[in-house]
């Protein structure tokens, strides 16, 4: 079979990359508009600057959104300009001139490599930095402070380091009923206890206050100390008592693995949101190969009644992936499966349907 670059190969290349990015367009210019009609009260009201607003916001908006409907983007793309092809019988010339459909899919594939190199960039360089500025805008601007209350948080922060939170409040950044326990030789001995401890921020240490220290010895006397305030360093931030998805997504490639290890030392059940995110960014690239397979196989027929069967037929498709893809995080959080297979059951699945309709699809 030969490889080498055709003009068909060129054509199809450039018929596919031409409609994606003209379909992204398109629906991003859509979604913007939307999305300031429904944001405008916001922006007025807390004096968002217009710099501020298209360079911080929309800007870097745009990236992440791409990314997450690239699946739909590749599927109605594929969809439309092939039933476009089918329509004018430009697939019965192409394969009447000796060309194989095991051929003519090679420029579609090529051109679903170029896209999923695309968005797997994205997810890898371009929008962990651009989710920075994002979502520090919409903390600023939009949603203000998110505010929250964590319960019964328990950490191992360092080997034989043990912190137990009873709760944690996000709005003064106030742990209460703060434990940190040493264990040495499966034997505790230090405990200290504190009726609340206080983030400061400017030291990046913790302000203790009526706390009680209890050192534990071989002898019967076991060493107490108590006071009023105390301020002590350890190795627990502010930050990992409310680790958010939003704030996930801001970590590039290195500091996301750095942060899946620190917690899985800890043992904290964070981890799962962050190994979610670690393999959907890999996942949803691969995607582009399994839905240009049955992009093609579906369309490459002339149907009566036009192409609108088709892209219907796309549309539920591609919207089904998506929402698999979400589906499949529960799997994650209900430990029915681990999350390197969980997140990547929807495009096994969806690769069993493409094989099965690129089988047919000669016929």
């Amino acid at each position: 079979m030969e490889l080498k670059p055709r003009l068909l190969d060129i054509y199809i290349i450039k018929k596919f990359i031409l409609t994606f990015f003209v379909a992204l367009l398109l629906i991003i210019g859509i979604v913007i508009i939307f999305d300031i009609s429904e944001k405008i009260d916001d922006f007025v009201s807390k004096e968002a600057p217009l710099k501020a607003i298209i360079f911080d916001y929309y800007l870097n908006f745009i990236p992440y959104f791409m990314n997450m409907f690239s699946p739909l983007f590749v599927f109605i793309t594929v969809i439309f300009f092939t039933s476009k092809m089918a329509a004018n019988s430009e697939i019965v010339a192409i394969l009447s001139c000796g060309i194989s459909f095991h051929r003519m899919m090679v420029p579609y594939m090529i051109s679903a490599a170029l896209i999923a190199i695309f968005s797997l960039s994205l997810n890898l360089f371009v929008i962990p930095q651009s989710n920075k500025i994002r979502v520090e805008f919409e903390s600023k601007y939009i949603k203000g402070h998110n505010k929250t209350t964590a319960r019964n948080i328990h950490y191992q922060i360092a080997p034989g380091e043990f912190v137990f939170v009873e709760s944690f409040s996000s709005w003064n950044n106030t742990a209460y009923r703060f434990t940190l326990e040493k264990i040495k030789d499966n034997r505790l001995v230090s405990k200290l206890s504190a009726e609340t401890a206080v983030w400061d921020s400017t030291s990046a240490s913790w302000r203790l206050k009526k706390y009680f220290i209890r050192d534990y010895t071989s002898a019967l006397g076991d060493q107490i100390r108590t006071g009023a305030q105390l301020d002590t360093v350890i190795d627990l931030n502010v930050s990992d008592l409310y680790i958010q998805k939003g704030s996930i997504e801001t970590l590039s490639y290195k500091e996301l693995n750095n942060m899946i290890e620190v917690q899985k030392m800890r043992g904290d059940e964070n981890v799962k949101v962050a190994l979610i995110e670690k393999h959907t960014r890999f996942a949803l690239p691969f995607s582009a190969f399994i839905l240009t397979i049955m992009g093609v196989s579906l369309s490459s027929k002339k149907r009566r009644g036009g192409i609108g069967w088709n892209i219907g037929i796309g549309i539920a498709l591609s919207f089904s992936y998506i929402l698999f893809m979400r589906f499949s995080q529960m799997f994650v959080y209900t430990d029915f499966l681990p999350p390197g297979i969980a997140l990547w059951v929807p495009n096994i699945l969806f690769a069993i349907v493409a094989g099965l309709l690129y089988k047919i699809a000669p016929k």
